[in-house]
């Protein structure tokens, strides 16, 4: 249960295979394997060895594929880092971590002298951009060229893998481990329900420093197939791209999804070999749902739900197609049912598991849960209890075993004594025609202790009043559930795995104060 395993297996069966498509570059897996080797050997004689932190600070690329493949081919741990942090929230990372060699792309270069300030004992640093490398800086394809192939060092399946930073919006990021066998079992359980095609050409567009996209990538590594890489997510180009390079495959979080349907090109696309999305990190409102069925008949809509210490999906469900009088039912817009090599229960402030049809926090048990978090035994206790992971999701599981998720526990509202779930909400004011993306929060109130307060993007060309969407709640809601304020904006602030920043969307209102409820 190593994850270059995959490699070997197509090396000897289909060699000249594409293995990953980055602009004009097409590489096979053979050449793959060879650069990979290459490029191990080129680490090694920097100092690099078995269990060493190797640091990824750039944006999806053939040669971040190559990067996080050589680590795992010498036995190092992967360390992508979020491309949209400061220089000071990378420093600490790389500074957390212990990282030995940093590797940046052409759009960080220019960073590194900062970085070297804020952690001096930063050691090499590897261009692997484009352009020029800048002086001080180690040349990507120099590297290789000169590199010495190395034998895979093949480490066991409980090997740490990668070290993947999450959180930071309260308190320092925690950087979760995930082993080998974390991430391949998390795979292939995954594909013996959705299966991942060998002839599929996926669109790796969510960034490789998300589980989402790193989990997408060892799946392509499973199975030997073909991946195309953007360095970032542009509706314009991600749509030339599923229509030139005539993907099959791609993972979306339900903001590009919408981008995508609401790009002036979206009508003229060809789009009929797009086989099937699969959409995660937030959940997808029925009304966009709707509409990206019935504006994409051919294609399947598969929903994800896991998170970064379950090395990606716990839960899937679908897929679904459009067909004439389609209508989505709850268990159709739920998380879906567990996983093979999954466990979940849902249990009460005490960890007791509750009945079926009853709102507690989802627990989750499987050899695909993390190691723990790096560095963070306390956190790591909090999270890790009795063999079960506790993932801070509110929600339910039914009578035939869909699990909803109604918030996050913490982002749930306490409006008058009554428990409000945003998630509720927001699957209300989405079905309106004018509505093409919202966001419901906690507000405080003096009346209520909490009002729910609701942040609206229309569609383009779109009008409709507050009192209108109030009343268009009220219809679906029980009138405590409708929002007491709504605000219009241009756009939702989005994290770069695409899930909106309410923690954003609640600071003019809680300002620092630690405690945001009333």
């Amino acid at each position: 249960m190593y994850l270059t395993q995959g490699l070997h297996r197509v090396l000897q069966q289909r060699p000249d295979a594409v293995a990953t498509v980055f602009g004009q570059r097409r590489t096979s897996f053979s050449l793959l394997v060879d650069r990979v080797a290459r490029l191990a050997g080129a680490l090694s004689k920097l100092g690099v060895s078995g269990g060493d932190r190797i640091a990824l600070l750039a944006q999806n690329s053939d040669r971040s594929v190559e990067c996080l493949l050589a680590a795992w081919w010498l036995g190092a741990v992967t360390c992508p880092l979020n491309t949209r942090w400061s220089a000071p929230e990378i420093a600490y990372a790389l500074k957390d971590c212990g990282v030995r060699v940093l590797v940046v792309d052409d759009a960080f270069a220019s960073l590194v002298p900062e970085l070297k300030a804020l952690a001096p004992e930063l050691g090499p640093v590897i261009h692997a951009g484009e352009q020029a490398t800048p002086e001080g800086l180690l040349a990507w394809e120099d590297l290789i060229a000169a590199g010495e192939s190395r034998e895979d060092a093949r480490p066991a399946g409980d090997a740490l893998a990668a070290i993947l930073y999450t959180g930071g919006t309260t308190g320092t990021p925690k950087g979760v481990m995930l082993s080998h066998a974390n991430f391949w079992i998390s795979s292939v359980a995954r594909m013996a329900e959705v299966p991942n095609q060998v002839q599929a050409v996926t669109l790796l567009v969510a960034p490789l420093f998300h589980v989402a996209g790193l989990g997408r990538l060892v799946s392509q590594l499973v199975t030997g197939s073909t991946s195309v890489l953007l360095p970032a997510f542009r509706a314009e180009t991600v749509l030339a791209t599923l229509q030139d390079e005539r993907v099959t495959d791609v993972v979306l979080v339900p903001s590009m999804l919408q981008m995508l349907l609401d790009h002036p090109s979206f009508p003229s696309c060809d789009l009929r070999h797009l086989d099937r999305i699969i959409h995660g990190a937030s959940p997808i409102s029925p009304g966009l749902l709707e509409r990206a069925m019935k504006a994409l008949p051919n294609c399947g809509f598969q929903s994800a739900y896991g998170m970064t210490e379950t090395a990606a999906t716990a839960c899937s469900n679908g897929p679904y197609r459009w067909s004439e009088g389609t209508t989505l039912g709850p268990q159709a817009l739920a998380a879906g049912r567990v996983c093979y090599g999954n466990e979940v229960r849902v249990v009460d402030a005490d960890g007791r598991e509750v009945p079926s049809n009853t709102v507690g926090e989802i627990t989750i048990r499987g050899a695909n849960v993390m190691q723990g978090y790096w560095n963070k035994p306390a956190e790591t206790r909090a999270a890790l209890r009795g063999g079960w992971l506790f993932t801070g999701d509110g929600g339910f599981m039914d009578n035939a075993g869909y699990v909803h998720i109604v918030d996050r526990v913490k982002d749930m509202i306490i409006s008058g004594g009554e428990n409000v779930y945003s998630a509720e909400v927001e699957g209300a004011l989405s079905r309106h025609p004018a509505v093409a993306a919202c966001a419901v929060i906690g507000v405080p109130s003096t009346a209520w202790g909490e009002a729910v307060h609701a942040v609206v993007v229309l569609r383009p060309g779109e009008t409709v009043s507050a009192e209108a969407l109030r009343a268009h709640c009220r219809s679906a809601l029980a009138g405590y559930k409708c929002p007491k304020t709504i605000e219009f904006r241009e756009a939702l602030p989005l994290s770069p795995a695409g899930k909106v920043l309410k923690t954003v969307l609640r600071e003019p209102f809680w300002g620092s104060s630690a405690r945001q409820i009333n």
